[in-house]
This record gives structure tokens, sequence and C-alpha cells, in this order.
């Protein structure tokens, strides 16, 4: 069983591989900075109630079609799955 920290790293992974960005510029997409990506993506931070909707609403302001919800950020997908962890910056 994955704990809540875990789901939440898997789907910003699998959100950040959909749209192809890198970390930085996915923390600009849900509304956070780098660092607190960087800690909830390796399982160090569990975000509160009011910045999961955050990243929820601005995820769907990147992308119209979504309607993803901030419970939908810790649920489990099977779909979800994937070995994605870095796009580094093309400069």
């Amino acid at each position: 069983m994955m704990s809540s920290k875990e789901i939440l790293s898997m789907n910003l992974k699998y959100y950040r591989q959909k749209y192809n960005l890198s970390q930085e510029k996915f923390a600009e997409v849900i509304g956070t900075n780098l660092v607190y990506l960087n800690q909830m993506e390796n399982c160090k931070r569990k975000p509160t109630i009011d910045m999961l909707d955050k990243m929820a609403s601005y995820l769907n302001k990147y992308d119209k079609t979504l309607n993803v919800t901030s419970s939908d950020l810790i649920k489990y997908d099977e779909k979800h799955k994937t070995n994605f962890n870095r796009i580094d910056e093309k400069r």
C-alpha cells in the first residue's frame, strides 16, 4: 500500500511527463517553487489541503480539458505509474 506522499509524488511526475516539463517549469504551472516541488516528488514533504487545491486549480488553468481536483492528486491511478524523474532545461 502506497502512502499519500508516494501517490502524490507519482501523480505529480505523471503530469509533469504528460506536459513534458522540467521541474522548474512545472513548479511554475502548479503555483509553487522548485524546492517545494522537488520535496513533494521525493516524498519529503506533504502539502496542505490549501496547496493541493491551488495545484489542482493551476493545472486546470494550464490544461482547460483536464478537470483535476485536489483529491485526484492523492488518488492512486495505475496509469500514472512512470519511471519519469527529471527533464533538464534545454538552453
